[in-house]
């Protein structure tokens, strides 16, 4: 595993997942994780992208408020454990590690560190400019936030994310494909606003939805949300948009 360590204006520093291509290069990508944090689901997806010919850097945003890697794989054990007993007693210590990323001053932050990530691929002089971002749940609703504060991205990826206010949108220049379940009714409920504000703005933008796949059905890790078909899918029209995007 190689990882790198970048530096926020303020002097922190986090550390990213880093995967160089393993075939002739064709972009970059800014790859963010779930509510998990930098889990090896997200580094086997920043490694299934290097074999298609990306550089790509998956940032932990995180381990600043004390959700390392094991302990999000403890926290999604919580969540979707078969046991309601372990649902429900755990239930407090969801709250507690979650409560953090609520705040503007979090928000903030991680829209930074992701930024240095896009300075960070657009200083390689092979990436050319040709930088997408791609995101899974939490980092889904993050690329599209990326997308809006970012002009350097030119595509945009989000699995399931939560879409930004209209302003953002405004802001968007690249274009935008995301996924989404649609037993997923929290997300899907606020689909057609989100796509009317896209059109409205001139925002490129279009998504996909998987009749009976919920929220997480690209994790192949989680049994519970999974959906083998629904995220081959995905998979594949999301190299085909990368690929035409950024060539």
């Amino acid at each position: 595993m190689q990882t790198i360590t970048l530096a926020n204006g303020d002097g922190s520093t986090f550390v990213a997942y880093l995967a160089q291509p393993t075939v002739p290069l064709t972009g970059a990508v800014v790859l963010i994780h779930e509510i998990w944090g930098l889990v090896d689901h997200i580094t086997d997806i920043a490694d299934r992208l290097a074999a298609e010919g990306y550089l790509v850097v998956a940032p932990d945003l995180l381990s600043r408020v004390g959700i390392v890697a094991h302990v999000g794989l403890e926290l999604q054990e919580i969540m979707f454990s078969p046991d309601p007993t372990v649902r429900t007693e755990g239930q407090p210590r969801l709250r507690d590690a979650l409560a953090p990323l609520q705040s503007p001053a979090f928000g903030l932050s991680a829209l930074e560190s992701l930024k240095k990530c896009v300075d960070y691929l657009a200083d390689v002089p092979e990436v050319a400019g040709r930088i997408a971002v791609m995101g899974f749940c939490f980092g889904g609703s993050y690329s599209f936030m990326l997308a809006a504060g970012d002009p350097r991205i030119r595509a945009a990826v989000p699995f399931y994310g939560q879409g930004p206010g209209d302003d953002a949108v405004a802001e968007t220049q690249g274009k935008i494909l995301a996924f989404y379940g649609a037993t997923d009714a929290a997300l899907a409920e606020k689909l057609p606003a989100l796509t009317a504000s896209m059109a409205t703005a001139g925002v490129d933008f279009t998504p996909v939805t998987y009749e009976g796949s919920g929220h997480a059905f690209f994790n192949d890790t989680n049994p519970i949300t999974y959906q083998a078909d629904a995220a081959a899918d995905a998979w594949a029209k999301s190299l085909e948009f990368l690929g035409r995007t950024l060539a």
